[in-house]
Parts: C-alpha cells; structure tokens; sequence
C-alpha cells in the first residue's frame, strides 16, 4: 500500500467541474489511485463541504451529490471529534492557517497521512511530518 494521502474537498469538487476539465481529469486519477492503492483518507468534513460546495457552487443535484458521498465513503474516513477540534485550534494558533484548514490538516494527522492533497495550502509545506500537495499545479 502507497503512503496514506488524505484528500481535501477541492479534490472532491473537481470531479463535478467541466468548466476546469484539466483539473477535473487530474481529480478523477488521483481519486481513482488512491482508491485503487488504499491510500486515500477523507473526513466528515470533507464530505460535508463536498456537498455543500457541489450543489451551491456546481449546481449538482442533491440526489446525485448524496450518491456521490456514498461512494467517497468506499475511502478510509476519519470522523472529527472533539479532541480534533480542539487540536485544530491549537493548529490554527500556531501556524496561522484558518481553522477549517486546520481541522484538514488534523484529520489527516490523526489518521497517519504523510501527504495531504490541496489547493488551499501553501504547496511543499510540512506541518508535523505532513506535506502539502497541490494536485493541480
């Protein structure tokens, strides 16, 4: 099994995306890759903005979106808790990241990821062993 990756929701939204088809194609091979090697990690909150950003800023349907949730839930997903948030908070207060990048970046410390894939962090930054992948660029 390849290094756990841990997925953030612009992955995930990306695969809706045909207006970004370069990204969409690049989302749809790293979903089908880490799913295929058993590296992929996602959290509740991932989910949960996942549907949120797809059908507000996508426009896809809720029924197709919630199927979608159901498949994303074949990957290994991390429930947040309490202890994460907290965590998040510490995060947050000593590196200056917005506290729901914060809650990302515990989730996927927690769950033993070395690589977390995102558009929303400064790429090759390492936060307590954890490297900050931007899959699109």
């Amino acid at each position: 099994m390849s290094a756990r990756s841990f997925l953030d929701t612009n992955v995930l939204v990306y695969t809706d995306d045909a207006d970004a088809p370069v990204k969409q194609s690049r989302a749809l091979e790293l979903l089908h890759r880490t799913r295929l090697d058993g590296s992929g990690v996602l959290s509740t909150q991932i989910l949960q903005e996942y549907f949120s950003a797809a059908t507000r800023k996508l426009g896809v349907p809720a029924r197709l979106a919630r199927r979608k949730i159901e498949l994303f839930a074949r990957f290994d997903v991390v429930l947040v808790d309490l202890s994460d948030i907290l965590g998040a908070i510490d995060l947050h207060r000593l590196h200056q990241i917005s506290f729901w990048d914060s809650l990302v970046i515990r989730a996927a410390l927690r769950s033993g990821c070395s690589l977390l894939y995102t558009e929303d962090l400064q790429p090759a930054l390492r936060i307590e062993g954890l490297e900050i992948v931007d899959p699109f660029a």
